[in-house]
Parts: C-alpha cells; sequence; structure tokens
C-alpha cells in the first residue's frame, strides 16, 4: 500500500505542475499571453503607421493659378 501512496503523491505532484492539469495558472498564463500579442500587434502597428507616413509628393503648379497669380 505504501508504494501505491508514493505513486498517487507522485502523480499529484506531476499534475500540480502540469499546465493542462491547474486550470488556475493555465487560465493566468493565458490572460497574460493575450495581453503580449496585443501590446506586440499595436506595437507593430504604430510602429508600420510611423515607418509609412505620408509623405506630401512634389507637385508642379501653374503659376497662373495661384493666389497671386502671375500671367505671362
Amino acid at each position: 500500500m505504501s508504494q501505491s501512496q508514493e505513486y498517487h503523491e507522485e502523480l499529484q505532484k506531476v499534475q500540480d505542475k502540469d499546465f493542462t492539469h491547474n486550470w488556475v495558472s493555465s487560465s493566468a498564463f493565458l490572460f497574460y499571453l493575450q495581453i503580449a500579442c496585443v501590446v506586440a500587434l499595436l506595437f507593430g502597428a504604430c510602429y508600420m503607421l510611423y515607418s509609412k507616413r505620408f509623405e506630401k509628393p512634389e507637385v508642379t503648379i501653374q503659376s497662373s493659378t495661384l493666389y497671386t497669380p502671375q500671367y505671362k
């Protein structure tokens, strides 16, 4: 009986440390993993928007259409 008792105690120790058997630690881990993924996604999106921001193109404007037009 002692052998069986030791086996069950050892099995309980392993299951306590196992990710799938302890829903309290696994749910906390998954929560923090989701938070980390959202932060990484937001950081990546902000960096992409910052690096690919809109740049004003150089547009040639006719001198007759300016605020103070210049005619030939």
